[in-house]
């Protein structure tokens, strides 16, 4: 199954509580963190909800 890698390269500062929640729950706690999730119509969602705040990779 393809993959997302997420990098957060911005800070959620300023950001409304839902943008926060949806970093904590793709598993983004600190700035360069990156993680890898599975993806799934759940995670594309959130993804999109914080593009501007992060890199994004898919991978196959």
């Amino acid at each position: 199954m393809a993959k997302f890698r997420i990098t957060q390269i911005n800070s959620c500062n300023g950001g409304t509580q839902r943008q926060k929640d949806n970093l904590r729950c793709l598993g983004l706690r600190r700035l360069h963190q990156t993680v890898e999730v599975e993806k799934t119509p759940i995670t594309e969602g959130q993804v999109a909800k914080v593009a501007h705040l992060c890199k994004v990779e898919v991978i196959d």
